[in-house]
């Protein structure tokens, strides 16, 4: 059917958007135009197209239907349809089909195979009818009608209200429609389950969607490609925004073209199933956003065309459904084939340690493949692990650590096999011994034939080499919101501007999509001020010493102090986040240390009694057992039930706060979470992940409150900008600076070439057998008097901080470049027994601080100003460093001491809390003198007494000149001379040392 004409004084209307989007999806992607009569308003079916379908595509069921029920063989397959629809739900028909008596097995969709090796399913691929109605009359109840109808085979599965903004309507009036006039109650088309699968809100810029309509709580994400990597959608030459929808662009296909939608309909929507406190059991229908849809494509339309030994990095922004896309991506590659009919990987393999992710990758694959054994989790030893992939098992879930064991190094080079290897939250782990041991258990290469000539040792080792390396059986996919440099080029794809993620769904788009909330919006700092006072006058210089981090501690954990963070965190809890979310919001409080979490929830509990608040009820989290004043704590004799327990009692109406110690900061999905008090300090990574725990969505969930006592508004803003936009670097890393470590070990003048030597021939010859251990020890154990005797305590230091250095950085950049150097794979095998037997430096204690040798005299809590507005616009990003930095002159343990004293007696005199991390910016400033020649040769080459004074004022002028946009260190510097003559003394004995090494 044509799709009519329209004058053209109606070009501006709705109605020509309407006529556009049919006349497209009929002439580009080959769907049917129906008559909106041909809809059936009591069963919600055409039945005529389901008539057509089965007859043609199943010729003997058909002849079957007649012969059983002649004269009534629509009507009777209508009924049928309509019956297992009410029962199972549209998804379960589509896929499953129906059976009538006697025995009729009726497909109701084909969808297209893995391989062409079955003609006749293809051909009922190819038969499957896509009908598209306008203006359906749905109801019989009322005339109402919705714009456009999607159907398979008769059965419809989308619904779409179109808005037209030149007439000052749009997508979200579209959504209100939804809400207000689109009721599911009786109608079988808007049913949950029964009736559409998912209902599309659009105009000609931009498009939501949701699966389940529920009259004014029904609730829409966006449905967009992305603009500029932000909300939206790009433009399309001579074609409306939304043209993604219906017809091709570049290499993407169109949503809604054959391949697609039956693909979405196939392999991608899902029932999810949570159960609730209670034991009630919520189904919600998944239907991809278009971030999932595309990278899952772009993947496998990758994968296909170049095999195995890729790289890919998704960069999703956290709360984006990183868990779904893994599950999608892990069973489309698991049943992808080449143009060839070849399976393109054998397993896939899913490295996480997020126990819900394995339960909810299980659970979804399940919905698709009913196989036994086609996914297998691995829940005990490296021994499952191997049998799983020897029995050849489709997809596995694992954690890293199952690949480091011996017995699965019988699996290299095993059958030829190849792997697509997911990574959940993948970041610098991977870049260590355990990615080296997955990459040497799985991989296939193997050495040339002039490797193979040189003697067992050399080959063992240029082996060993290149298994760290990229392999070409091995595809990586690793997937994270926050990637490091060493994830970047370790996974990324390179680009014009260095490595780039293969997919990008960043955090702005997110935010500005309203997908996930700004968590910055609300951001109020607090600042402490203590008073102490000596209760012992025999210890003039007890602030000033090395016990001045456990003064620290003596504030943080003082009674006093711990009551008013209570009474600040509860009273705002109350106050201004409990009544969101109907009451039901919930909060966390993030610290320092298990003990203080403990602490910190004894005075919340403690408060709360007192005052008589029945509202507020507090859990906390952390791991393992600590006691305290000779009193054990575990987590569950806290909370009175299993940590396993802890997610789902806190998702109930008991608590609604949690205090936790590095314990649900990452991975946690609690979206009724509204408010965050951060009693510790935070910085770059670990900042974003943690703050990330607020961004989750949730009806009538608006805004979120942060109250931090430890960290300021500009330190998480720079924490956040790196990972705000697409993420980059300034730079990639030198492999060279691999051979600059290997000299600089060597400089020290410890190690000797023949032991290395004897130590690796033996090694690489070992037959696993107990006896060879103390052998090898033994070996590496010769360096220990050398390093003892011949080194400094200095020295000593900074060769353990370049020893570790070179082991981290080779085995990052050998999984990025083919170094082909036998030496520095000795050196690492060889080092990375040393690390373990030198003697470890004991870092000093200090003297434990009581009540009898200070006294709280006052402390308050101060508000900094008004809440603010933390929010990163469109443009603020900041590029990550490369791997250029290896501890080249590591702080001594005495100057260690020195700066801590100097930050402790500084912040005690003026109620800042400035750390190390501020302090050491400083270091630059010295940096910058011993890049100077003239100046290093004068402190090399004069009395220390005469070149101090000239020092001094050199170091102020460059100190002001680098501090000039912070006021606050500038102020610092500038304000306490005591302060200041501390640090330059300092750098002054940096620098001479510094001068001295580099002569």
């Amino acid at each position: 059917m044509t799709s009519p004409a329209i004058s053209r004084e109606k070009l501006h209307t709705e109605e020509a958007v309407e006529l556009h989007l049919v006349d497209q999806l009929v002439t580009r992607q080959g769907w049917r135009e129906r008559p909106y009569t041909a809809f059936d308003r009591k069963t919600a079916l055409d039945p005529e197209m389901i008539e057509e379908y089965v007859r043609t595509t199943q010729p003997d069921a058909w002849k079957k239907l007649c012969d059983q029920y002649p004269g009534k063989e629509r009507e009777t397959l209508t009924r049928q349809v309509e019956a297992r629809l009410k029962s199972v739900g549209t998804l379960e028909v589509l896929r499953q089909g129906i059976t009538i008596v006697p025995g009729i097995k009726i497909t109701l969709c084909t969808f297209k195979p893995a391989s062409g090796l079955n003609p006749a399913t293809l051909r009922a691929y190819e038969g499957n009818i896509l009908g598209v109605m306008r203006q359906v009359r749905y109801s019989l109840r009322s005339e109402n009608a919705i714009d456009v109808v999607l159907f398979v085979n008769g059965i419809p599965f989308a619904t779409l209200e179109l808005k037209n903004t030149l007439t000052g309507s749009t997508y979200q009036t579209a959504e209100k429609q939804y809400r207000k006039d689109r009721a599911p109650n009786g109608e079988p088309l808007l049913t949950f389950k029964r009736g559409a699968l998912v209902h599309f809100a659009l105009d000609q810029d931009n498009v939501s969607m949701t699966t389940q309509l529920n009259n004014g709580k029904t609730r829409f994400l966006p449905f967009n490609r992305g603009r500029d990597g932000g909300a939206g959608n790009p433009d399309v030459e001579d074609e409306f925004r939304i043209a993604y929808l219906y017809r091709d662009i570049g290499a993407r296909k169109a949503v809604f073209s054959r391949e697609v939608l039956l693909g979405i309909l196939h392999r991608f929507v899902l029932v999810d199933e949570v159960e609730q406190p209670g034991g009630k059991v919520k189904r919600t229908t998944i239907w991809p956003r278009f971030q999932q849809l595309d990278a899952v494509r772009m993947l496998i339309q990758d994968a296909k065309a170049n095999g195995a030994g890729q790289n890919y990095l998704f960069q999703h922004s956290a709360g984006s459904g990183k868990s779904n896309t893994i599950a999608w991506a892990a069973h489309h590659l698991a049943t992808l084939h080449d143009d060839h009919d070849q399976a393109v990987f054998d397993t896939i393999i899913v490295v996480t340690d997020r126990v819900v992710l394995d339960r909810q990758l299980q659970q979804t694959i399940k919905s698709f493949a009913q196989t036994e054994g086609y996914v297998v989790p691995i829940d005990g030893t490296s021994r499952q692990l191997k049998k799983a992939i020897q029995d050849g098992a489709k997809i596995i879930i694992s954690t890293i650590h199952k690949f480091s064991t011996d017995q699965l190094t019988v699996l290299k080079n095993e059958d030829h096999k190849r792997f697509a290897i997911i990574i959940d939250e993948a970041h610098s782990s991977q870049s260590g011994k355990h990615a080296d041991s997955m990459a040497r258990v799985l991989s296939d290469g193997g050495l040339t034939n002039d490797e193979k000539e040189l003697d067992a040792t050399e080959r063992g080792l240029l082996e060993l080499q290149r298994l760290r390396g990229p392999q070409a059986n091995l595809s990586y996919l690793a997937f994270t919101a926050t990637p490091k440099n060493v994830t970047m080029e370790r996974f990324g794809r390179m680009g014009e501007r260095g490595p780039e993620p293969f997919h990008l769904y960043s955090m702005r788009q997110a935010v500005e999509e309203h997908f996930i909330l700004d968590v910055l919006c609300n951001y109020q700092t607090y600042k402490s001020y203590a008073k102490l006072e000596k209760a012992i006058d025999d210890d003039p210089k007890l602030l000033e010493r090395k016990s001045s981090r456990k003064v620290a501690r003596f504030i943080d954990f003082h009674e006093t102090a711990m009551i008013q963070k209570a009474e600040v965190i509860v009273e705002h809890f109350r106050r201004h986040a409990l009544p969101e979310l109907h009451g039901n919001a919930k909060a966390m409080v993030v610290t320092s240390s298990r003990e203080h979490a403990i602490k910190t929830h004894q005075a919340i509990m403690k408060y709360i009694t007192d005052n008589g608040y029945t509202d507020v009820t507090s859990l906390v989290a952390f791991s393992g057992e600590i006691t305290i004043d000779g009193q054990p704590y575990t987590e569950p004799g806290m909370n009175g039930f299993a940590e396993t327990e802890l997610p789902r009692q806190f998702d109930g109406d008991s608590y609604n706060v949690l205090v936790v110690a590095e314990k649900y900061q990452t991975g946690f999905d609690q979206p009724k979470l509204v408010a965050m008090y951060i009693d510790r300090r935070l910085s770059g990574l670990q900042a974003v992940q943690t703050l990330a725990r607020l961004n989750r969505t949730y009806p009538s969930k608006e805004r979120t409150f942060i109250l931090d006592f430890r960290n300021t508004v500009e330190e998480i803003r720079d924490s956040f900008k790196p990972y705000y936009n697409v993420t980059r670097l300034e730079d990639i890393s030198d492999p060279n600076q691999v051979y600059n470590l290997e000299a600089r070990l060597k400089a020290f003048g410890i190690l000797d070439e023949a032991e290395i030597n004897r130590f690796v021939t033996r090694f690489m010859e070992a037959k696993k057998r107990a006896d060879e251990r103390p052998v090898l020890e033994g070996i590496v154990r010769q360096v220990v008097p050398r390093f003892d005797l011949n080194l400094n305590e200095d020295d000593q230091e900074e060769f353990r901080q370049v020893l570790a250095s070179f082991l981290r950085f080779y085995s990052f950049i050998a999984q990025v470049v083919d170094l082909a150097d036998t030496d520095l794979e000795k050196l690492h095998l060889y080092g990375s027994w040393l690390k373990k037997v030198l003697p470890s430096r004991q870092a000093p204690q200090g003297e434990d601080v009581t009540d009898d040798m200070l006294e709280m005299a006052a402390f308050r809590l101060q508000k900094e100003g008004d809440e603010q507005n933390a929010s990163l616009g469109k443009d603020d990003h900041q590029d990550l460093t490369p791997i250029d930095r290896f501890g080249a002159n590591p702080y001594t343990e005495e100057e260690s001491k020195t700066l801590t004293e100097i930050i402790t007696s500084f912040n005690a005199r003026h109620g800042t809390e400035f750390s190390e991390e501020d302090y050491i910016r400083f270091e630059a400033v010295n940096n910058d003198i011993l890049d100077d020649d003239v100046w290093a040769e004068m402190l090399r080459n004069n009395d220390p007494r005469d070149v101090r004074p000239r020092f001094d004022a050199e170091f102020m002028r460059r100190a002001i000149r680098a501090f000039q946009r912070d006021n606050a260190m500038r102020n610092a510097f500038m304000q306490d001379q005591e302060a200041r003559d501390m640090l330059m003394g300092l750098m002054f004995q940096r620098a001479v040392r510094g001068a001295g090494k580099a002569a």
